[in-house]
């Protein structure tokens, strides 16, 4: 039996409550300020993964910052309590420890955690990308959207996640957009772009505008609060929101009935696994992330697979190949946490076609 860790944070302090019930009592900023002295927890025990070739077990273990707290805090503060966390699960017995949401941005991504620890440790955006690009994919094609004539946008684009999504996708695509708030970096990204496919990206920091003017957007952020609402979007856009916390306002949701917004990165995991945490999706569904670091263990490859800034487009192919062999699959195309049906997606494709004809003849 193969074991792992994946380390996750509280989004929000409105989530130390659902460890802690004395939290729902008091005021939020004193909820910030005593998480900070908490000491990492195992926040439960993972069983039942199972495909053809092994099985694995593995625990969450929690750092105690919320997301607002590892982006104002100190960076190397921030990163000796991950790695604090990280210890936990070496006591537990973890050979291997994915890094979740905020604890997989902070700093150098993962390398100064790894080199702390007498683990091997990976970040999981190799399978994140497969999966996101996938779903994209798939969403695209089921609102007759062709990626090679689109619009496409990648925001977050000089992100470690965001960077290798816009190189994959420019080789389908005719019609690129990067968007981040460092030009430098977004300058840089578009000459690799360049030189690997042909294809002349443009660049901006304006998402507004980018998000207005897409008709497919992967979006990977690393900020603390929604950037997407329902006024942004073109009629009939594809959007997959890859990042934790959310790009995309849930308003959305209950305002575009003519818009598609999925989640990247949501993954059916193999055997009658238990995850015995409540961490927002059905029974056997996890992220793409997590997903990562249970494929190394039924692998045993304990080696640090994903980590740094520059993710290798050969990883994603192969955590995508080593996923299939194992029976990890895309759990459907997902939106705000729940199956969206083909009926349904059909219900916004067509809604998407009666707004821009009315758009026409107004």
């Amino acid at each position: 039996m193969e074991k792992f860790a994946f380390m996750i944070h509280p989004l929000d302090v409105s989530d130390v409550a659902r460890k802690y019930g004395i939290a729902k009592h008091l005021p939020r900023r004193m909820v910030a300020r005593l998480v900070r002295l908490l000491p990492p927890v195992k926040a439960s025990t993972i069983t039942g993964i199972r495909s053809p070739y092994g099985e694995a077990e593995g625990w969450f273990v929690g750092c105690p910052l919320t997301t607002e707290q590892m982006l104002s805090l100190p960076v190397d503060y921030v990163l000796k309590k991950i790695i604090h966390t990280g210890k936990l699960a070496e006591k537990l017995g973890a050979k291997i420890l994915g890094l979740g949401a905020m604890t997989s941005v902070v700093g150098d991504a993962g390398v100064t955690v790894a080199k702390n620890l007498n683990l091997a440790v990976t970040t999981g955006n190799s399978y994140t990308v497969a999966t996101a690009l996938e779903a994209t994919r798939q969403a695209a094609a089921l609102m007759n959207i062709d990626i090679q004539k689109a619009r496409v946008a990648v925001i977050g684009a000089t992100g470690s996640i965001g960077g290798v999504c816009a190189r994959i996708l420019a080789r389908d695509a005719n019609y690129l957009t990067l968007v981040a708030r460092n030009v430098e970096k977004l300058e840089l990204l578009a000459a690799k772009i360049r030189y690997e496919t042909g294809l002349v990206s443009e660049i901006t920091s304006d998402y507004k505008r980018a998000v207005k003017n897409a008709d497919v957007i992967v979006t990977v952020t690393s900020s603390a609060d929604s950037i997407i609402e329902p006024e942004d979007l073109k009629t009939g856009a594809v959007v997959c929101d890859v990042a934790r916390p959310r790009d995309v306002s849930k308003r959305v949701a209950e305002m575009r009935d003519d818009v598609l917004v999925i989640e990247g990165g949501v993954v059916e995991v193999p055997g009658d696994v238990n995850f015995n945490l409540n961490f927002g999706y059905p029974p056997g569904i996890a992220l793409a992330c997590m997903a990562e670091t249970m494929i190394l263990a039924l692998e045993r490859r304990f080696e640090n697979f994903t980590l740094g800034r520059e993710l290798e487009l050969d990883k994603v192919g192969e955590i995508e190949r080593l996923a299939k062999k194992h029976g990890f699959k895309l759990a459907g195309l997902r939106s705000f946490e729940k199956l969206i049906s083909k009926s349904k997606i059909e219900d916004i494709r067509k809604k998407a076609q009666q707004k821009k004809k009315l758009a026409a003849h107004a």
